[in-house]
This record gives structure tokens, sequence and C-alpha cells, in this order.
């Protein structure tokens, strides 16, 4: 790991919505907000109190996998279903008396909308016992609110390098996490399928299929209960829960309402502009296709380099 560039996330003490709003949102970097008041949710909610809260009895779909490295490219988990009383037991546990595959099978909750075909995820919807618990910053106007998406993993779990395409907050309510994160301008080294990576683990990636992937600058933080991280949109993040952890995601839309795909009811899909580039994109290249190799070869890179003085920063 000597050979990956990697940056401390710098955490802010001063947390209010006009230093944030004034001088830390404009930078879009990360940030690690500590002291605010999250609320009673960091001593509350232990694993006997979320499963003993009403509503616990219900299903919820969960992640299961056998491997602490989750990994949604191969798919290496199943999606299982249990009552959340039952799933939070399980996921506080090492061992387990009752499992799918193995008996340190590891376990991870993204909560849901009740039609997650249609509703996004609000844990004042979905969770409404627990939603008090929390107090989520007020620093975006009301109406910019997309997702409250809460999550419950396993300690020891890490999950898959990916971006958002909306700003977040990722308040951790208990356990720790370690997360990683990776510029959008170093999205040329993380071996992209779609707005994932193919580098699962980035502590000891695989130098000769992944040779590119130490160029990419790694900005590293250690969340503890009631720290809440700031992540601009298209940010690759990676986050290994390393107790059993809780948090919960709060999303809200930073661009033009109608930029937004209005049936993405995860918030991961690139806004409507990006899929009619892409669109156009293809089409260039499939015409590209009529021409011999070394030519395809050669207005390729003309295309390329047109796209980097036109649209890349310095």
């Amino acid at each position: 790991m000597s050979n990956l560039l990697e940056h401390q996330v710098e955490i802010i003490e001063d947390h209010s919505k006009g230093n944030f709003i004034q001088h830390i949102y404009p930078k879009r970097i990360p940030v690690v907000l500590r002291g605010i008041s999250i609320g009673p949710c960091v001593k509350k909610w232990t694993p006997d109190y979320l499963s003993s809260v009403p509503g616990s009895e219900k299903d919820v779909k969960i992640h299961v996998s056998p491997s602490h490295q989750m990994d949604f490219i191969n798919k290496n988990f199943a999606y299982r279903t249990l009552p959340f009383s039952e799933f939070v037991k399980r996921a506080a546990r090492e061992k387990h008396e009752e499992y799918f595959f193995t008996e340190d099978e590891k376990y991870y909750l993204r909560a849901l909308g009740d039609d997650p075909r249609k509703d996004v995820a609000d844990i004042r919807k979905q969770f409404p016992a627990l939603a008090s618990d929390i107090f989520i910053p007020e620093y975006f106007e009301p109406e910019k609110f997309f997702s409250s998406v809460f999550r419950i993993s396993s300690a020891n779990i890490q999950l898959w390098t990916h971006y958002d395409v909306m700003d977040n907050f990722l308040i951790q309510v208990t356990g720790r996490k370690k997360v990683i994160l990776f510029s959008p301008r170093d999205a040329n080294y993380l071996y992209l399928q779609g707005d994932k990576s193919e580098v699962l683990d980035v502590d000891n990636p695989d130098s000769e299929k992944f040779p590119e992937f130490v160029k990419a600058r790694r900005y590293c933080c250690l969340l503890e209960p009631g720290d809440t991280l700031f992540i601009p949109a298209m940010w690759f993040h990676n986050v290994k829960s390393l107790d059993f952890a809780i948090s919960v995601n709060v999303f809200w839309k930073h661009l033009e309402e109608h930029l937004y795909d209005s049936k993405d009811t995860y918030g991961n899909k690139d806004p409507l502009p990006v899929g009619r580039a892409m669109q156009i994109l293809d089409r260039a290249l499939k015409t590209l296709k009529e021409l011999p190799e070394e030519y395809q070869d050669f207005y390729a890179r003309m295309m390329v380099s047109k796209i980097q003085t036109k649209a890349y920063k310095s």
C-alpha cells in the first residue's frame, strides 16, 4: 500500500450551516463534520433496541455474502429476506447458528422504498419508530431532499467502490467505518463498469490486472459514531465497516429538477444529458467502424483529444 497516493479527509469542527454553505460546500471535496448533534440514536440504537421497536417484525430485503468483500459486478452475494429483528440479531453476530451459506457470512441492509420501483427510501416512512431518534442536518432546502437511506452492516464487511449522482451526507450512528474516496478526476484509473470499479481490494490491488490504479489519489477517513461525512456527487467511495455499524445516508438534488430521471428511485442514474451524450458517442464509435483499423484508431484519438480540450478541467 506504500505506493498508493493517500490523503486524509479534513475534519471540520465548525459545522454551522453558514460555514458549510459558504466555505465548505463550494469546494466540492469530501469533509468530515465532527460534533454535530445527530440525536439520541447514537446511544439508543443497540441491536436489542432495534429488534424490539414497533415494526421490527416486518420483512426486509438484505444482501448476504460468504465473503467480507462484496462485489456488485460479479455478484458474490445473494438477496434474501428476513424479519428486521432477525436480520439485526444476525448482523450483530460474527458466528451464526442459522445461516444461508456459511456460519460467518456477512449481512448488509440498504433500506428500500415501500415499492422500490416507485418509492424512494425514507427512514421516516419505512422506519417511523426510529426516525425521531436521528437529527438530520438541515443544510439544504426541504424541497431538495431526495432520500434518507437506512444502512446496517455486519462487522468487517467492505462494499464495492462506486459513485452517486447526488450530493449526500453519510451519518455514522454506531460502530466505525473506514471510507476511501477517489476524485472524479481520477475516474480513468479506476477500471469502471458503469458507476462501479472492478478493483475490489482497494488496499491491495492486483498490479498486473489493474496497473493504472496506483495513479488514483486516495482520500481516507475513519468515521466514529456521531460523525457526518459529506460526499459530493461523482466522488467514488469504498466503505468498510470495522464494527457492527449503523448509518443513514441523506441525498439531495443539487442540480435542476429537469436534469434527473423522474423514474430513478435509487438516485444512482446519471443525469439525463449524460444518457443522451453517451448515445451520441456510441453512434460515433459505430460510424468509425466503417473505416480500416488504423483510421479508427487515429480518429478515435482525435475525438479523445477534442473531449479533453473542450470538457476536461485543468
